[in-house]
């Protein structure tokens, strides 16, 4: 079964960005420079044309494996213990206060 291909306008579109973001994200792609969501990510696309200068046209499945990489999980949040008053100052020998005490 052949994999549902789309035009750049409408992969921006389900991905919920411009145009001109997604073509951004193709050339940083390119260059090995693209990182979504802190991870790097490389954008598997096709063009067309004789000497590759045709239209752009992306796979359906990596519109979703990019959406999918967007996606924010919640974390719990981490519970801290309050903080210990420290009587003791490390490093300091000398008597705290006004020199003239």
């Amino acid at each position: 079964m052949p994999e549902e291909l789309l035009t750049t306008r409408e992969s921006a579109r389900r991905l919920g960005i411009a145009t001109a973001t997604l073509f951004s994200w193709l050339s940083q792609s390119n260059a090995g420079t693209f990182v979504l969501r802190g991870q790097p990510v490389t954008i598997d696309y096709m063009q067309g044309g004789a000497k590759g200068q045709g239209r752009i046209m992306i796979e359906a499945r990596e519109i979703d494996r990019l959406k999918d990489l967007m996606r924010v999980h919640p974390r719990s949040i981490r519970e801290r213990r309050p903080p210990t008053r420290q009587l003791e100052f490390p490093g300091i020998d000398v008597k705290l206060g006004r020199p003239d005490d």
